[in-house]
């Protein structure tokens, strides 16, 4: 679950890095913001990103993940 969480932080943190208010479309007209970039709210993602990466590297979670596969994704 924490590596979700992480995940879910690392891309709200990129949308507002790309996108001052974090919108992405006009409201009323639906066409795309221009892209700027936010230095400090992009070091923000960097590290929600760093521990995302780290969480999902996890040997415990590795672990996890494999047994989960195993009794729930069997192919066949």
């Amino acid at each position: 679950m924490a590596r979700k969480f992480l995940q879910m932080g690392w891309t709200r943190a990129r949308r507002y890095a790309n996108h001052k208010g974090g919108r992405k479309y006009v409201k009323t007209t639906g066409k795309e913001l221009p892209r700027t970039e936010d230095a400090e709210k992009a070091q923000a993602a960097a590290v929600f990103y760093e521990r995302y990466v780290a969480a999902r590297q996890h040997p415990e979670y590795v672990r996890q993940k494999k047994l989960h596969q195993e009794k729930y994704e069997a192919t066949g």
